[in-house]
């Protein structure tokens, strides 16, 4: 039993899918936060937590960028809510699962298991939810689920503070099976529900390569979330080096997980207020170069806050966040983007491959930083590039705030 439409963004569907995101978030963060304290219950020290770490999150990308792919057609070719069901129900397990693990070898397997699961997650739920809403009211639905997603970030925060790494894994995969069981009152869409009727091909993400038009879309979509994460993977998780005496100079010690905490805190509220915006304006691309803009003057300000305190640094990360939080209109672009037989694909594959684009960033940051620019300066180089590639994208982009997404591609 399936309904078309939803005015009110305060249904089923929008809240299990912005709990489903939340524990989503939390699992990819906590990781980070946990990683020291895992690994040195494992024998590990030294380099040894570096390098591991670094081995472990490379195995929860491959997880996620595969996951993308196979959760997104799987989406646009099954069904979106069989998809959801399936990729809570992966994430989850491994967490508990995570929580009882005695070895490297376990850890590897189980984090790939983990990024599978979590990598179908947001697109999936967001793909949902824009199908079950009027055109009119989506973006609050959307709006809604990223806002409180990105909140997990600052719960895992909380969680491993007060608990053990253990615990802190099990409160994750406890949540998600509680989800389940909200799941079950969900309904799935209309649009997918007549989509299964046609004859039309679903779910090609070949299709997104062969044809330019739908490249071009795909990659301008792709383009405008890296800064999200060139600022998470690059200046939130190196704040600590940033504030260093050879780089900013901070008064007193910034502390990694307390960094990734207040950034979440803004990006939370930016999520929302952007959210807020695009529906006001009634512009997806109004909304988004908003945001953008404000970013560019945000991040301008961390490059020049030289011997802030500690307060101030975090309250910089802070500020920054609140426009990193177009994350939710970001994704809800891209669903808009395509029809509804590529819409799951399209929507869950952009977001991942933008967080596998952090490693092209990262390194590129890498390389400039042991040269001549330095922190400092490679971090700005770094910045301006994807900036300029989001504003670009942006600019070009289809307006698609009042688009009726109830159609196909073909070819």
């Amino acid at each position: 039993m399936h309904q078309k439409t939803s005015s009110s963004p305060f249904n089923i569907i929008v809240l299990v899918a912005a709990l489903g995101y939340f524990v989503d978030v939390y699992d990819l963060i906590l990781f980070s936060i946990v990683r020291v304290p895992s690994l040195r219950d494992l024998g590990l020290s030294g380099e040894e937590l570096t390098n591991t770490g670094v081995y472990l999150l490379n195995v929860q990308m491959f997880g996620m960028l595969l996951g993308g792919i196979i959760w997104g057609i799987l989406g646009d070719k099954k069904g979106r809510l069989s998809v959801l069901f399936l990729t809570i129900l992966l994430y989850s397990l491994a967490n508990i699962a995570n929580g009882l693990i005695h070895n490297l070898t376990e850890y590897y397997i189980l984090r790939f298991f983990a990024g599978l699961g979590l990598a179908g997650e947001l697109g999936v739920g967001i793909t949902l939810v824009s199908e079950v809403m009027t055109k009119e009211n989506r973006g609050y639905g959307t709006t809604i689920v990223s806002g409180i997603g990105i909140a997990g970030a600052v719960a895992g925060f909380f969680v491993a503070d007060l608990f053990d790494w253990r615990i802190a894994y099990y409160v994750g995969g406890g949540l998600g099976l509680v989800l389940l069981v909200l799941r079950v009152s969900m309904y799935e869409s209309g649009m997918f529900s007549k989509l299964k009727e046609s004859k039309v091909k679903r779910g090609s993400f070949l299709g997104l390569f062969s044809d330019g038009k739908k490249f071009s879309k795909y990659l301008k979509c792709i383009l405008i979330g890296v800064p999200v994460w060139y600022v998470i993977g690059v200046l939130v998780t190196l704040a600590p080096e940033f504030a260093s005496p050879a780089a900013l100079n901070v008064k007193g010690q910034i502390l990694g997980g307390k960094a990734v905490m207040y950034h979440y805190i803004g990006a939370s509220l930016g999520a929302f207020l952007t959210g807020f915006i695009s529906q006001r304006l009634k512009s997806r691309k109004k909304a988004l170069l908003i945001a953008l803009y404000t970013l560019t003057l945000s991040l301008a300000w961390l490059f020049f806050a030289k011997e802030v305190s500690d307060a101030m640094f975090y309250f910089i990360l802070l500020v920054i966040g609140i426009p990193n939080g177009y994350w939710s209109v970001f994704i809800t672009t891209a669903s808009e983007q395509f029809g509804t037989n590529m819409r799951a694909t399209v929507t869950t594959t952009v977001p991942n491959f933008v967080r596998g684009a952090t490693v092209l960033v990262t390194s590129t940051f890498n390389y400039y930083k042991s040269g001549s620019l330095g922190i400092l300066g490679s971090g700005m180089a770094v910045g301006i590039v994807v900036m300029a590639l989001a504003f670009y994208a942006t600019y070009s982009m289809e307006e698609t705030y009042d688009k009726d997404l109830d159609y196909y591609e073909v070819g």
